[in-house]
């Protein structure tokens, strides 16, 4: 799967994208960002409250709830206020 970050997320973990397989346990995109999490300092402090996130799967906004697969791009990025 191809993963995304966005503005400080891309800043907290150091990269803008990377390819990852996750365990098969990993399903929905809060199993996703759970999964992150553990892997370490910059995952943790990104991942930590995902009210402060968005999700993308395959350019499309998604919910927490959202199902994923090993094909699928998933971005994340904070909220986008106008103005």
């Amino acid at each position: 799967m191809k993963l995304l970050y966005f503005a400080w997320v891309r800043q907290k973990v150091g990269r803008g994208e990377e390819i990852l397989a996750p365990p098969a346990n990993v399903r929905t995109v809060a199993d996703l960002a759970h999964h992150l999490r553990l892997r370490g300092n910059g995952y943790a402090e990104a991942f930590s409250d995902m009210t402060r996130l968005r999700a993308a799967v395959n350019q499309r906004h998604a919910t927490l709830d959202a199902a994923i697969g090993a094909d699928d791009e998933i971005a994340f990025f904070p909220p986008v206020t106008g103005g």
